[in-house]
């Protein structure tokens, strides 16, 4: 081989060194997230992988965005005192976007939208909706705004649970007489159990569902809304929705 041959690979060697030295190298962030939230995040029962609508868009989110993400599965009390108190740098766990916890946090710009209902048994006749509940048990997941809507309740007795899986097992036994929680998961489990449960009355809140952030990550918020746009201008958000929305009500 010539001598000339030889320097021109060499200097492509260390030019293709020097250029992949410069590419911007992904941040690594932990996302923290309850994987009992059917359609939005839930574990397969064959891959014992975490999936859903929230967990595809993280992972879109992130690839717009430049980050290496690591989920961390816990529960959902956990969820919002670890983005409080910044042990995650990101929290994505059907999370709505309150006055009360955008003090402790920072918020992505909203990604879809949802409200509380109330679910008892299919052979359930007395309870009609929010305003005929005084007097029976009703159970919401800790830390959720279904607790703090069943807590605000006159007349309930209110009994919280870990996950929603218990509380909806519980409301199925006959342990409690209603749950409440966000209408999409209640869809959810309604749909894995359609001759047990079901939702009476009318959606009685409105909430948004946005990427909880660490409030000493403000440069993440900036980062997360601008693949968030993106996502929603190409279609990927829609695409989301029609794979694991749409079959549950929305």
């Amino acid at each position: 081989m010539k001598r000339s041959s030889i320097l021109i690979m060499v200097a492509l060697i260390v030019l293709a060194s020097l250029l992949a030295a410069c590419q911007p190298k992904a941040v690594k962030v932990r996302v923290a997230t309850d994987a009992t939230f059917p359609p939005f995040e839930m574990v397969d029962e064959g891959t014992k992988e975490l999936i859903g609508f929230d967990i595809d868009l993280m992972k879109a989110v992130a690839a717009k965005a430049g980050l290496d993400i690591e989920f961390v599965n816990t529960p959902f009390d956990a969820v919002i005192t670890g983005i409080t108190n910044c042990d995650y740098e990101i929290a994505i766990a059907a999370i709505s976007n309150t006055p009360e916890r955008a003090e402790k946090m920072l918020f992505s710009e909203p990604y879809t939208t949802a409200g509380q209902v109330v679910v008892v048994r299919t052979n359930e006749t007395a309870i009609k909706g929010k305003d005929t509940l005084a007097g029976k048990i009703v159970a919401a997941q800790l830390g959720t705004t279904g607790e703090i809507e069943a807590k605000a309740i006159e007349g309930v007795v209110y009994k919280p649970y870990d996950t929603y899986d218990l509380a909806f097992l519980d409301l199925m036994n006959g342990q409690v007489d209603a749950v409440i929680s966000d209408n999409m998961t209640a869809l959810g489990f309604i749909n894995k159990n359609p001759d047990k449960i079901m939702t009476v009355g009318e959606m009685f809140t409105s909430e948004s569902y946005s990427i909880a952030i660490c409030k000493k990550n403000a440069d993440l918020k900036e980062k997360i809304d601008a693949a968030l746009k993106s996502l929603g201008e190409d279609g990927t958000i829609r695409s989301l929705e029609l794979k694991w929305l749409a079959s549950s009500g929305q």
